[in-house]
């Protein structure tokens, strides 16, 4: 159990600090303030600020997020008039840091009753100072002055001409896209170190190795050595996709063409139905045979091959869910992620760097579907922008993004709940 929770820490803290640094790159390069940079959610852990930004690690390893300025899940803690806060005062008379937590005190900080604010255009701070409230003192705030805010962490301010909404399109396009950009590069660089890791690449070719006994394909005559070419008249291209078309026809009657000493013969097969984790699949019970290549063009190509094969199988489920009815077990949480990490972690450590690649294309293509509060949600309404020449009025993408947040909760909560009970009940 232990090393399965190292492993899954350590999966799971990859596959997000590849993803958030590339927003929190292209985001840097192109202006836009990164207030904070987390490791993990819920409370925090520990927290330093270098460049503007705070970066932070908290105690729950079930995700991260990038903090920038202005976007719709950037709120700082409201400042209400009668909020006590202290200010520290620099040499120039503005202010430099705002306290508003009872965690930490600022030396020297002037206590200050709130009764308003403008952080992001004028910049300016003013209330009851010391508890005198028959005069109400203004300070100007410094540009690049911090709050400190309840739970102690330190961020900057963010005003408008350092906000998301200030860079340019392409820019925010960009930046919203690099975290799933990263993702697939990641699982590019993956699959080629575990391809040399293996000595070389394993490719599973259309030709059967073996047939299982009191199974379909040996009923049918079909041994050793015959490769499959085509699918009720459809030719096949890789083994993976006559294994699919088998598992989605149980209890159909297949024609299969078939290679043997040089001639083809048709064969026909009832695949058996079997129930896997909730889905019924159909199995005609072969064994396919494989080839590696050991040259170093291959094991670099793998890193492309690898990824590309993985992202059809993905697109082929995602199509499966459409022409077959959507399944909460072809979905999958961070209890299946656990436990599939728990599978991987028995196997070695290059079954947990295989299943690193294949959930870094994971997350990067389900992050680019339409959905808001996805990034791919986000480069839609980009696109919207584009198409109507003006950005949708804040007020309006928050909605959107609340909206597409509070669907997506649902959804895993549903999913973690069905994920519990297909894995311990």
């Amino acid at each position: 159990m232990i090393v399965t929770i190292i492993a899954f820490i350590i999966v799971f803290g990859i596959l997000v600090i590849v993803h958030e640094f590339g927003h929190f790159y292209f985001a840097k390069r192109s202006g836009i303030l990164v207030r904070e940079f987390s490791i993990g959610m819920g409370p925090k852990a520990v927290a330093f600020r270098r460049n503007a930004t705070t970066y932070t690690l908290r105690f729950l390893p079930i995700g991260g997020y990038v903090r920038m300025a202005g976007v719709a899940d950037d709120e700082d803690e409201e400042l209400k008039p009668g909020t006590p806060v202290s200010l520290l005062i620099g040499q120039d008379g503005r202010v430099e840091s705002i306290n508003a937590s009872k965690k930490t005190t600022l030396f020297n900080g002037i206590p200050l009753a709130i009764t308003a604010t403008d952080l992001e255009k004028e910049l300016w701070i003013e209330g009851y100072e010391n508890g005198d409230e028959s005069t109400v003192k203004r300070y100007p705030v410094d540009h690049d002055a911090t709050i400190i805010e309840s739970d102690g962490t330190e961020v900057q301010i963010a005003p408008v001409d350092v906000q998301f909404q200030s860079a340019k399109l392409w820019q925010r396009m960009l930046t919203n896209f690099a975290g799933p950009m990263n993702n697939f590069i990641l699982a590019i660089i993956t699959f080629a170190i575990l391809a040399f890791m293996q000595g070389g690449v394993t490719s599973v070719t259309q030709k059967v190795d073996a047939t299982m006994a009191n199974s379909v394909a040996r009923d049918a005559g079909i041994k050793a050595g015959d490769e499959i070419l085509a699918v009720n008249g459809k030719r096949m291209k890789t083994a993976q996709s006559i294994s699919i078309l088998i598992q989605d026809s149980p209890k159909e009657k297949l024609n299969l063409t078939v290679k043997r000493n040089g001639t083809t013969k048709h064969v026909t097969v009832t695949p058996k139905s079997k129930t896997v984790s909730g889905t019924t699949i159909g199995q005609i019970g072969v064994v396919w045979a494989t080839h590696t290549d050991k040259s170093v063009g291959a094991k670099l190509a793998y890193g492309f091959t690898g990824s590309w094969n993985i992202t059809k199988q993905i697109f082929q489920v995602l199509g499966r869910m459409v022409t077959h009815g959507f399944s909460l077990n072809d979905l999958g949480g961070p209890v299946a992620i656990f436990a599939t990490t728990s599978q991987a972690a028995r196997s070695g450590v290059r079954q947990v760097i295989y299943l690193l690649a294949v959930l870094s294309i994971n997350l990067g293509i389900v992050n680019l579907l339409p959905i808001p509060a996805l990034d791919g949600g986000k480069l839609v309404l980009n696109v919207v922008e584009a198409i109507r020449r003006k950005p949708l009025r804040v007020e309006t993408e928050s909605v959107i993004t609340l909206i597409g947040f509070g669907l997506l909760m649902l959804l895993m909560i549903l999913v973690t709940w069905n994920d519990i009970q297909r894995y311990f009940f």
